[in-house]
């Protein structure tokens, strides 16, 4: 059996804990960890010391010792099953060989601090991971924790979102549990991106208008929309010009906007497609020419509690101050059209989804997503919908056609054992 315990949030170890160490052959950790054991517990005399560094090794050395039938203890910081090792030795050993004894996140800890409850918080760990999935499930919450690491820590973060959420307020707690030592720093963005950092256990990110939310049943950030596709009465829109629930039915299952994702919605005219891919958790950004419609995509994403941005400017000029998307859907654009399809489909990671109206605009807008090096497809969407007619009667009244291209970035070419999959 392998013990895991959870330490390093300024608990002092249970006894039971305390007592694996005292029979322990092998304790492998952070130096860190290995001195407070020390310092805490009496190791017995031939106990081997293990400074966790690079994983692999560190478990081939747990394997090697546990085959031989040693007593193997793995100190890790606050919840070893919270983003932490145990998944590591669980995939490598099997989880009923492991013992954990979890202390307390330093997640936990950090909202403890500040008086805030964190169940409806959403957690992102950065540590060895895309910073910017964190950087975008920041800019989309309005409670958001993140686990640091090397080249991922407060000044890189603040960095991503000085320009892209200056209005967040993070809160940098350093060497918690640590009594001489734990602090925790307001700062905006800015702030965290002019500053040098160490020891940071945990950044918490925070629309402060938002910091409690009613009370909940599920933990977690906004659960997934019961339904989508809204109705064009759910959003504040000019003339009609709004892209139609059918249309943005097909366009959101060729987005696919998910947790972590930045999408663009480009001439946004009533922002209706920003805020449905922000009510599945997407950040957003809503790009339109008009004032009139600036101030439509904002109520309409106040309305429906979500978090936007408005970019209020001519695309594809405005495009380069934008971080690269995911995701774009483009439902206006006049002549300019194949210049922003061409803009967008270069710096999309996934995929472009095009809605007209005009036939005579789609060989342009396919040449364009080919020419990017997108997968191209396409579909002409014509509906009609029940309308009432005297008489307790009903017709079909016919919506306008509309094509939706699309291009999807080719998945990389794998290859295993050199054999190409």
């Amino acid at each position: 059996m392998i013990t895991v315990i959870g330490t390093g949030t300024g608990a002092p170890l249970a006894p039971d804990a305390l007592a694996a160490l005292a029979g322990a052959t092998l304790v492998t950790g952070a130096a860190r960890h290995l001195a407070a054991a020390e310092a805490a517990a009496e190791l017995p005399p031939g106990a081997k010391q293990l400074v966790l560094g690079p994983l692999a090794p560190a478990l081939d050395a747990i394997a090697e010792h546990h085959g031989r039938g040693g007593r193997a203890v793995v100190l890790a910081s606050g919840d070893p099953g919270f983003f932490g090792i145990v998944r590591a030795l669980a995939e490598r050993f099997g989880p009923q060989e492991l013992d954990v004894r979890p202390g307390t996140a330093s997640v936990a800890v950090a909202f403890a601090r500040l008086g805030l409850p964190w169940d409806d918080a959403l957690v992102v760990s950065a540590h060895g991971r895309d910073l910017r999935t964190a950087a975008n499930v920041c800019r989309a919450h309005p409670k958001t924790a993140v686990l640091t690491g090397p080249g991922a820590g407060p000044a890189e973060l603040g960095a991503e979102l000085a320009r892209r959420a200056p209005e967040r307020v993070l809160v940098v707690a350093s060497a918690l549990g640590d009594p001489e030592r734990e602090r925790l720093v307001r700062v905006t963005p800015a702030e965290a991106a002019a500053r040098e950092w160490d020891a940071v256990s945990v950044i918490v990110c925070l629309d402060e208008e938002k910091a409690l939310s009613p009370l909940r049943t599920v933990a977690g950030g906004r659960a997934t929309p019961d339904r989508w596709a809204l109705d064009e009465s759910a959003f504040a829109h000019r003339d009609s010009m709004i892209t139609k629930a059918e249309v943005r039915a097909l366009a959101l299952a060729r987005i696919g906007p998910r947790l972590g994702d930045l999408v663009w919605d480009i001439g946004a005219g009533s922002g209706s497609v920003a805020v449905e891919c922000a009510r599945f958790g997407a950040a957003a950004v809503a790009v339109e020419k008009t004032a009139e419609g600036c101030e439509h995509v904002r109520a309409n994403a106040v309305a429906h509690g979500v978090d936007v941005k408005v970019v209020h400017g001519a695309a594809p000029t405005v495009l380069s101050d934008l971080a690269d998307p995911d995701a774009v859907f483009i439902g206006g654009g006049g002549r300019e059209l194949p210049a922003i399809v061409t803009a967008c489909a270069r710096r999309a990671r996934r995929s472009v989804v095009v809605a007209l109206a005009a036939l005579d605009r789609v060989p342009a807008v396919r040449a364009a997503l080919a020419g990017a090096g997108l997968e191209t497809d396409g579909v002409l969407l014509q509906s009609s919908r029940l309308a009432p007619l005297p008489g307790d009667v009903t017709r079909l009244a016919a919506t306008n056609p509309v094509f939706l291209l699309w291009g999807d970035r080719p998945a990389p070419v794998s290859v295993v054992e050199g054999a190409v999959q």
